[in-house]
């Protein structure tokens, strides 16, 4: 089937930026489907978050909403998502001393277990190191020709036998680090 140009949907690209003091923590969440699991609001509890990524298929806006009771949201567009939500936005972790952390949100990046040409281009582009995304529900970590590729997992419906997890970035001044939760206990998670 052809598509008119016209009918296509446009790129959109946005940008954020917000400034820490001291160390940051950010949660990442992706694929929600609109049914966050139950155990997510207390893990955000628990990690206290300064803001909260969501790499797309949110499913609902509620989930946003609900989100935003523990820290600033800052969403994507998935496959399921209406128009509404950018594609992509560039975040800028930034500090006295000047941008310490870009950050490529968007919801497809890898094929595989590799980064996507257009999304490597997009991060180099940006000068992004950190590149979160969501989609395949599988949590990873990779790095990647300078670029961090980080998919927090699904803190959605369980989707065959994957789990219920969710990503953690903690930002410093002298680094950043990135590490997956179990949504369901709280416990650190490892492939």
């Amino acid at each position: 089937m052809k598509h008119r140009a016209s009918a296509m949907p446009k790129i959109v690209q946005a940008r954020e930026e917000f400034r820490m003091e001291g160390a940051l923590r950010i949660v990442a969440v992706a694929d929600t489907h609109g049914r966050p699991h139950p155990a997510l609001d207390a893990r955000l509890a628990e990690l206290a978050p300064a803001r909260i990524l969501h790499a797309g298929d949110v499913g609902d806006l509620g989930v946003l909403s609900d989100l935003e009771k523990h820290a600033p949201v800052t969403a994507v567009r998935g496959n399921i998502d209406g128009p509404v939500l950018p594609d992509q936005v560039i975040v800028d972790v930034r500090s006295a001393g000047g941008v310490l952390l870009r950050i490529l949100l968007t919801h497809i990046a890898v094929y595989g277990p590799k980064l996507r040409a257009d999304v490597a281009r997009t991060a180099r582009s940006e000068d992004a190191s950190l590149v979160v995304c969501g989609h395949s529900h599988v949590p990873f970590a990779a790095h990647e020709k300078g670029i961090t590729v980080f998919n927090p997992g699904s803190v959605g419906p369980r989707r065959f036998s994957l789990p219920i997890v969710l990503g953690v970035i903690d930002v410093s001044e002298t680094g950043v680090a990135v590490r997956h939760v179990d949504c369901e206990t709280g416990l650190p998670w490892k492939p």
